[in-house]
């Protein structure tokens, strides 16, 4: 079983599309990455064991990549899934 959070990243000016592509090619449990807009450049899902510890997992896996000046963490309960899914 996997626990899902959602990291929103903020990036050094002008480089939100090299940390997507780092995030997507080089950190293991990343599902999605999306642009977005306001006040974060990016927001990364990760599906994570639930025995791994969330905030271990985003100072040494997220917050240490080249590029990201901020990170604010969203940690997830049960989804909510479209009946058939």
């Amino acid at each position: 079983m996997m626990t899902a959070i959602f990291v929103f990243i903020k990036c050094e000016l002008g480089h939100a599309n090299d940390v997507a592509a780092d995030m997507v090619d080089n950190v293991e449990y990343v599902s999605e990455v999306y642009s977005t807009s306001g006040q974060y450049d990016l927001l990364a899902k990760f599906q994570l064991p639930r025995d791994m510890d969330i905030g271990t997992f985003v100072t040494k896996a997220v917050q240490t990549r080249a590029n990201i000046r901020d990170t604010f963490t969203v940690i997830t309960f049960s989804p909510f899934l479209p009946s058939g899914s």
